[in-house]
């Protein structure tokens, strides 16, 4: 049975006959009513007992019939989850106000900027390392914040080579990660270190450590040494160690550079196992440690031969003849050699010192043993460029003890640059010649 539609011309409003008859014959739809019609009920439902309704129900039930054999053996549910997009969860939330009207939470898609132009996103990782190379400490580390991609970036290895960390009043946690980050220079003296807070035990990648005069803790401190092994060049002056952290620098044999003036806390045996496995060592400064005459011995006995500057000032009564005599004899290649305070020294030890064929700098400052008047007879030292002797010549004198010595420089340096890695003459923030790229600035 057909359905007719019958469009009306008239302004009068539809009875109750005529949508009774629609009901039952015909849909009638007037034109230019005055008053809108309601939606019947037969425009959007198939008519009960009406070829398109069976139709469309015998359909249904096929499709669930064949959706029913077929299950989901054939259906890549895993790819299809893997390759779509995530739906975004929609978060339903309800009001404190009103408990019972429950209210849904939705984001908005964004829309792609279309951007013809150069994108931070398309520079490859070696043009972005190249620009994150000219910047400071400080904006580095805030770049490293921006995203995921920069900072891996910022934290490459490439980019710490060396950290000046010179002017942080306190080093905790920074210290662990600066070191962590792949640093193959680190200059902090005169800082507060805590707990550095290391995050793994793989050995560290650093080989030029200053530590001089900083205030740090004896295990602390070994924490950081033990997990060296490729330092070079190490200053740890003025501060308080143990037998643990002397062990832990046996471990690093190719030491070329030991600045541990000032330094106690460790025993004559552990000093003699450190210099018998650090065989490389050029440089050596043991000024004014807390040593007994064992502990001066242990040096003298243990001493790698090609040592060529040596700092062993500071020893009063420790420091005999005879430890001399066995010192030159095991180090006969000796440059700069720095005996001051040695009160036992004196004139003497010329002869043994005449021995050393490449003795270019000398330092007996406060020998009180040597008189003013030997000093003439350093003329037959060919090599020898420098002479400090302060307190054993007056300032009236030193003008006639310079003529005598055309050849010396005398009274020039008031302090030892050994194995130091700064020297007291210098302005710069260079660490032993070299000047750190990653600079702290407060």
């Amino acid at each position: 049975m057909g359905i007719k539609i019958v469009f009306l011309k008239t302004t009068s409003v539809v009875t109750s006959q005529v949508i009774q008859h629609a009901y039952t014959h015909t849909t009638i739809v007037p034109l230019f009513c005055t008053r809108p019609l309601q939606e019947l009920p037969c425009l959007n439902e198939y008519l009960e007992g009406s070829m398109l309704s069976i139709s469309q129900k015998s359909k249904r039930k096929k499709r669930e019939r064949i959706g029913d054999g077929l299950d989901t053996e054939n259906t890549p549910h895993e790819l299809i989850h893997q390759w779509s997009p995530p739906h975004k969860q929609r978060v339903v939330c309800k009001g404190k106000e009103n408990e019972e009207n429950q209210f849904v939470l939705a984001r908005r898609p964004r829309k792609r900027r279309e951007f013809s132009g150069l994108s931070w996103d398309t520079l490859p990782d070696e043009l972005l390392l190249g620009i994150l190379s000219c910047l400071p400490l400080q904006d580095l580390l805030r770049m490293s914040r921006v995203c995921k991609r920069w900072h891996r970036l910022a934290f490459d290895e490439s980019l710490w080579h060396s950290v000046d960390l010179v002017g942080n009043p306190q080093l905790d946690q920074a210290l662990g990660q600066v070191l962590m980050a792949g640093v193959l220079g680190l200059r902090c003296p005169c800082t507060c270190i805590g707990e550095p807070h290391f995050t793994h035990t793989q050995h560290l990648r650093v080989q030029h450590m200053d530590l001089s005069s900083c205030t740090v803790s004896t295990p602390f401190l070994d924490d950081i040494i033990s997990r060296c092994r490729r330092l070079e060049n190490l200053s740890l002056e003025g501060l308080e160690l143990s037998d643990w952290v002397i062990q832990s620098l046996s471990q690093n044999t190719e030491l070329v550079r030991l600045n541990l003036c000032g330094c106690s806390g460790f025993s004559p045996d552990s000093l003699g196992e450190m210099l018998k496995s650090c065989s490389r060592l050029e440089e050596l400064n043991l000024s004014w440690c807390d040593f007994s005459t064992d502990h001066v011995k242990a040096v003298v006995s243990n001493i790698p031969s090609n040592i060529t500057q040596l700092n062993l000032s500071g020893y009063r009564q420790n420091l005999t003849m005879g430890d001399l005599k066995d010192l030159v004899e095991r180090c006969p290649h000796l440059v700069n050699l720095d005996l001051s305070d040695s009160v036992l020294m004196t004139t003497s030890s010329f002869p043994i010192l005449q021995q050393l064929q490449s003795l270019r700098h000398l330092a007996l400052s406060r020998c009180y043993q040597i008189h003013p008047a030997a000093l003439a007879d350093f003329e037959k030292f060919p090599e020898l460029q420098t002479l400090e002797v302060y307190g054993l010549v007056q300032d009236t004198y030193l003008p006639i003890l310079s003529k005598s010595l055309p050849r010396l420089q005398i009274n020039t340096r008031p302090f030892s640059g050994v194995a130091r890695p700064t020297e007291a003459t210098r302005r710069d923030r260079a660490m032993w010649g070299m000047t750190c790229r990653l600079v702290f600035r407060s």
